[in-house]
């Protein structure tokens, strides 16, 4: 394991939190299985793609071979996959918003796979969709970018989406540990990158960040500063840019390789198998120390209940807190669970990153299915999950957009004043 930099730190925390909670076993199951038997679509429902296309009104358009060019990579397509490698932001991981990434040209025509605007993201949601540079708005709604990014793309790394492809995963995703940057690629990848844009020879731009900038010229094997006017021309995708983040989380020792997706796994451990799961054993009990004794509260019959008290005292315990007395420990013990448990963060993030059965199930576990929610920073973040559910339900259906939608600098308050209140409430 490599000393990591405050910079490599920071990052590779942020994908060992997007691996935690992004894709969520339950959904690569799922996927997994609808693929299995030919179902796509039904795999794109699992890993909550949205299916925008019109195959009818495509093979009108471009006859019956493209159509069956897009069917084949449909069939091929592992969305639990493209979900698990899709451009991503800081400070918590989220799908990068507002994104059209292509990942399949057949002539003029790009599959697409796109993100809503931030205002929107909630369930963190991807569509696919076809682009026609001929009519680049059809079809693309609200969308604010509807044009493939041409720093984000994945026509050139099908590894990442296609399951015929995963092979090249573990060749293609980089060595070089310094600052995460995929040094001893680039040139193989900028020669990849001319070729597919039909240019003979040429210079490939590579963005570091926003303030450096290099050169590879792939026919002299030779990385240099990149001079501003060469940033117009071909830009390698971030894809090729960095060594893939599960490589340096391996790495560096901060995640198994059994916490990897299944498909990534295969690919940069061969022979790997993965460890028989077993349902922790565990009886749902935490204790709290009571008056001088050590009790415990458990779910019984779905709901957060006191074990160590009978009926009787804890109706005389519930009328005396009405009355203005101190609560009994074990009481409360369950009210703090109910208001800020201490795994609100982890709620939170299931809720961000769009699994609410997840952020559900762990809810229902700590306080029991028929479990009636009090007030407190838990409720609040249910009730804006639902809140920003909504919004994105009106984004889909064109209700709004434009001048009607939050700007995305609202958003980005919104859920920082979220974080922000969160982080008080759990200390």
């Amino acid at each position: 394991m490599h000393h990591l930099t405050a910079n490599e730190n920071t990052r590779l925390l942020l994908w060992s939190r997007v691996r935690e909670f992004a894709v969520p076993p339950t959904m690569i199951e799922s996927a997994t299985a609808r693929r299995a038997v030919g179902d796509w679509a039904g795999a794109c429902a699992a890993a909550r793609v949205d299916v925008d296309l019109n195959l009818r009104a495509v093979g009108r358009a471009h006859g019956a071979q493209v159509v069956a060019q897009v069917r084949d990579d449909l069939r091929h397509l592992a969305p639990d996959l493209l979900r698990w490698h899709f451009p991503r932001i800081p400070p918590d991981g989220l799908l990068r918003p507002g994104l059209t990434v292509s990942l399949a040209r057949y002539g003029p025509l790009h599959l697409v796979a796109r993100t809503p605007p931030a205002w929107a993201d909630a369930g963190q949601r991807i569509s696919l969709a076809l682009w026609d540079p001929g009519r680049p708005r059809d079809g693309a709604g609200a969308h604010p970018h509807p044009r493939p990014d041409r720093r984000f793309r994945l026509d050139l790394h099908r590894h990442l989406w296609d399951v015929r492809r995963v092979g090249e995963l573990r060749e293609r995703s980089g060595s070089a540990p310094a600052g995460g940057c995929a040094v001893d690629r680039w040139v193989d990848e900028a020669a990849l990158l001319l070729r597919a844009d039909g240019v003979a020879d040429g210079v490939v731009a590579v963005r570091l960040n926003t303030r450096r900038w290099l050169a590879v010229a792939p026919s002299e094997a030779r990385i240099v500063e990149c001079p501003p006017r060469s940033r117009a021309g071909p830009v390698l995708p971030d894809a090729a840019t960095w060594v893939l983040p599960d490589l340096e989380l391996l790495r560096a020792g901060m995640i198994d390789a059994d916490r990897l997706h299944p498909l990534v796994a295969s690919a940069l451990l061969p022979g790997h198998r993965a460890a028989e799961t077993r349902n922790p054993d565990r009886t749902g009990e935490r204790l709290v120390e009571c008056r001088g004794a050590t009790h415990r509260i458990g779910v019984v019959d779905g709901v957060l209940v006191p074990l160590d008290h009978d009926a009787d005292e804890i109706r005389r315990e519930e009328l005396l807190v009405a009355l203005g007395g101190p609560p009994l420990p074990c009481l409360r013990a369950i009210d703090d669970v109910h208001r800020h448990p201490e795994s609100l963060v982890d709620v939170r993030a299931r809720l961000d990153h769009g699994d609410a059965a997840g952020a559900i199930a762990a809810v229902e576990d700590l306080l029991g299915p028929d479990a009636i929610l009090r007030g407190g920073a838990l409720r609040d973040e249910l009730e804006t999950a639902v809140r920003r559910r909504l919004a994105h339900g009106l984004y889909r259906a064109g209700l709004l957009g434009g001048g009607g939608a939050p700007s995305t600098q609202d958003s980005r308050d919104t859920r920082r004043s979220r974080r922000n209140r969160l982080r008080h409430a759990t200390h």
